[in-house]
């Protein structure tokens, strides 16, 4: 019970702590007036909610100086493969700044990287304002999501590392972080994988639902701080995770599974062939795809939620004032701050339950009638 409440207080003061942080960055972007309309604010927001090339906190306008740090881009040209730091573009994302790697003219344009063609010096552009004189090229970056991802893999390495030396050593009662993370392992254990995969099966499972759950909890949890991680807010992250789910229970499904899909007992023939597509586009295309848009879509809007609620500073600056506004800013955000800590939590059980329920459909032994 010490523990519980020592952690409780822990989180409040680190909630406050980053909303406080954040607030102040966006209090700063408003004195050097980098956004004061709606618009600005919107596209702040867009920006906010995309991978990027590096990370970049806030601009003091008044020296130039951006406060950030860079990151390795790794792309693949028509003249090979080109590394370089993300400073050489000087936080350039309208194809301003070109840079020459070997011959290679390369360039940012809305955070997307292009080679311009033979002889062109800057970008044109069609009636979609899409690049024309510029090809894309193969883009292997480390990227904030790219981080984002590497990083949780060596929490999660250190952090389960230090829980399996305990077990080994004999150590029945988990120390330090440790006993963070074993009441849930037991509970994503007793809770999601037994009662869904059955007692006989769910061992072989659950390397991949503990995977899924922490990679899930402590990328969202660290999307809540000013590194402004979104990764589970990229669908194409969100998409692998599905597909990973999709390839367990497709390749796990028992005989009886696979006989009850394709040709269902106990209906009549002419329908079964009917009852068949139906089941198969339910397990490869609706199922996958309502987990990666439930994780995506949430994530989302909870940043973006997070993010307007930020702005109630700037627009309504005008009407109530600056202290009145930043205030109640401040006050909201850290409410719905409290509120994306349960969500961070939610989507990854949410995540989790539904595919080892998933998993548990494709392993179980239906008795005979």
């Amino acid at each position: 019970m010490m523990v519980a409440t020592k952690s409780i207080k822990f989180l409040v003061v680190f909630v406050l702590a980053l909303t406080s942080f954040t607030a102040f960055a966006q209090d700063d972007a408003v004195e050097n007036n980098l956004v004061d309309s709606p618009d600005e604010i919107r596209e702040y927001i867009a920006h906010h909610l995309k991978d990027s090339h590096d990370f970049h906190f806030f601009t003091d306008n008044a020296s130039g100086t951006h406060y950030g740090f860079p990151l390795p881009v790794i792309v693949w040209t028509s003249n090979g493969l080109k590394t370089f730091m993300s400073s050489a573009f000087h936080h350039d994302d309208d194809g301003e700044v070109i840079v020459d790697k070997d011959g290679a003219q390369l360039l940012k344009y809305h955070s997307k990287i292009y080679e311009l063609e033979n002889g062109a010096t800057a970008l044109s552009f069609d009636e979609d304002n899409h690049p024309t004189n510029a090809n894309r090229v193969l883009d292997f970056s480390i990227t904030k999501s790219v981080f984002g991802m590497i990083l949780t893999g060596l929490l999660m390495l250190l952090g389960f590392g230090a829980l399996a030396r305990g077990y080994k050593k004999g150590k029945t009662i988990p120390k330090g972080f440790s006993r963070v993370l074993e009441p849930l392992v037991i509970y994503v254990r007793d809770e999601i994988a037994r009662p869904n995969i059955g007692e006989k099966k769910y061992r072989k499972f659950m390397g991949f639902l503990l995977t899924v759950f922490f990679f899930i909890w402590i990328l969202n949890v660290l999307g809540l701080t000013p590194l402004g991680f979104n990764v589970t807010g990229q669908i194409a992250v969100t998409a692998c995770l599905a597909i990973f789910t999709m390839v367990i229970y497709m390749f796990s499904g028992t005989r009886d599974f696979w006989a009850h899909t394709l040709w269902m007992p106990g209906v009549p023939y002419i329908l079964r062939p009917i009852l068949a597509v139906i089941e198969l586009v339910g397990f490869v295309i609706i199922k996958p795809f309502s987990l990666l848009v439930r994780l995506f879509a949430n994530i989302t809007a909870g940043h973006f939620v997070v993010m307007s609620l930020m702005a109630l500073m700037i627009t309504m600056k005008a009407a109530f004032g600056p202290v009145a506004s930043t205030g109640m800013s401040l006050v909201l955000s850290i409410f719905i701050m409290f509120i994306e800590l349960l969500v961070a939590f939610l989507q990854a059980f949410i995540f989790t339950m539904l595919s080892s329920l998933f998993i548990g459909m494709a392993v179980e032994e239906h008795d005979a009638h």
